[in-house]
């Protein structure tokens, strides 16, 4: 098998993970209104890290007011739902990537 069907093969497999069917299940089942309020926030948390990337510098009344935004939404439990299933899709992908990092981190 080559790499790359070995890499769709994982994709597939990604999307048929728990953690993927349960975050795209929280996700169309958002109340319109907290789906906008997080999509609101995950705008404003792009933009914040884009800046510091670009910057080198982290904007602190930017990350301050988009740290402001995170807490009132977890407030509502169904954002904090969505957001802790987020967490859990999150930590996957991470788990993912650092396997494939080590399997060639001699050449790195």
């Amino acid at each position: 098998m080559q790499v790359y069907d070995i890499a769709n093969k994982l994709a597939e497999e990604i999307r048929k993970s728990e953690e993927y069917l349960n975050l795209k299940r929280a996700k169309e089942n958002l109340n319109p209104e907290i789906r906008n309020k997080i999509q609101e926030f995950e705008k404003d948390r792009y933009e914040e890290q884009l800046e510091e990337m670009q910057t080198g510098k982290q904007n602190e009344s930017k990350m301050h007011e988009v740290q402001e935004k995170y807490i009132e939404l977890i407030k509502i439990q169904e954002a904090k739902e969505y957001f802790d299933t987020e967490i859990k899709f999150n930590i996957l992908l991470a788990d993912v990537n650092k396997i494939i990092s080590e399997s060639v981190s001699d050449i790195i």
